[in-house]
């Protein structure tokens, strides 16, 4: 689109008395002045430009609930922004922002806040003031330390952190008791504090890519919990507490250093998905017999086990890409045998199993 149709679009949400206007992926290196005429904007997309700065003029467009420019090259923002009085969503994601004005604090409609992917180090102490905060995305931002004031918002049910810099959760986790998605994967979290079980609304848990090697038993009071990500750590055993989150339909473990998972992760009646690929398990306890609806995550790979001097089967090796994403998922681990309950359901369930040294042949293949 040249700029003549640029203008002209413009020009037309300003006769039209137009709420919303949208000029994503434009190549705007500036905003056309024309844009200050549509006075009744509740809504501004620029989204997938080339943006290097905002002019003051946006503090004009009073009436803005909803502004995104995300994918463009900012580097910092106006003061005036902050005459944005209305704004429920900024989304701020993918510019170069190395820092945000204090300014900022005054923004008190501010719902939902999206930082992600910036070259942030640190937030301002006024972010505080953003008392109707619900949304506040993080991630990916060179954050040089972990900002105590994000756990000031007791009314936030959404917080992404996947920093790459956090070591520990700060007790005053506890006091985020609105949450029902914490992402705080990919960082270096070594464990978790006992008040995480004071986050009872969570609902989504991503907890991937630490290097956590146990789980508080605090972990069994999140009962609201529908989905825990906790690959890719360094886990060597699960708490029986594990066995209180019946809310949950996907557990994932896969790629941590389990040699057994406890007998009451059979009472988590709910689950479609359990993922215990690659650890080390030996042994799964009996009473996984009872999370029939795994059965629904049947799988469509076929695995066929060969025979090995010892009269040992070894399946083969490599990641089936053809899993579905429900279902159960034992590869990788070092099972010699199934308990006879799970062993009657393995092809019902459509269990992966390749990369174990089971001790009879196997030939399994869905259809």
């Amino acid at each position: 689109m040249d700029a003549e149709e640029v203008l002209s679009r413009i020009n037309q949400a300003a006769l039209e008395g137009s709420s919303e206007l949208d000029l994503v992926g434009l190549s705007l290196r500036s905003l056309p002045p024309q844009v200050w005429n549509v006075t009744n904007l509740t809504f501004l997309d620029l989204r997938y430009n080339d943006l290097t700065a905002l002019p003051s003029e946006i503090g004009n467009l009073t009436s803005l609930t909803h502004l995104y420019l995300g994918d463009n090259q900012l580097t910092d923002l106006p003061p005036e922004i902050v005459k944005l009085t209305q704004l429920d969503l900024l989304s701020l994601s993918d510019n170069q922002l190395t820092k945000l004005p204090p300014e900022i604090g005054n923004m008190t409609s501010l719902r939902d806040l999206d930082l992600r992917n910036n070259q942030l180090t640190e937030l301002p102490p006024e972010i505080v003031q953003l008392a109707q905060l619900r949304i506040l995305s993080l991630d990916h931002n060179p954050l040089t330390a972990l900002p105590l004031e994000i756990f000031k918002f007791p009314d936030l049910e959404e917080l992404h952190l996947r920093v790459d810099i956090i070591t520990r959760l700060p007790p005053e986790i506890g006091n985020l008791t609105s949450l029902t998605s914490l992402h705080i994967g990919g960082n270096q979290l070594t464990e978790l504090p006992p008040e995480i079980g004071s986050l009872t609304s969570l609902r989504d848990l991503a907890l991937y890519r630490n290097q956590l090697t146990d789980l508080p038993p605090e972990i069994g009071n999140l009962t609201s919990l529908i989905e825990l990500s906790l690959g890719d750590n360094q886990l060597t055993e699960l708490p029986p507490e594990i066995g209180n989150l019946t809310s949950l339909r996907d557990l994932h473990l896969e790629y941590n250093q389990l040699t057994e998972l406890p007998s009451q992760i059979g009472d988590l009646a709910g689950l479609e998905s359990l993922r215990v690929g690659n650890n080390q398990l030996t042994a799964i306890p009996p009473s996984m017999v009872k999370l029939e609806k795994l059965s629904q995550g049947r799988s469509s790979i076929r695995v066929v086990g060969q025979f090995v001097s010892s009269g040992r089967i070894v399946c083969s090796l490599g990641r089936p890409s053809s899993l579905t994403h429900k279902g159960l998922d034992l590869s990788h681990n070092l099972l010699t045998i199934l308990p006879p309950e799970i062993n009657q359901l393995r092809e019902e369930w459509g269990i992966d199993l390749s990369g174990n040294p089971l001790v009879r042949p196997l030939s399994i293949q869905a259809e």
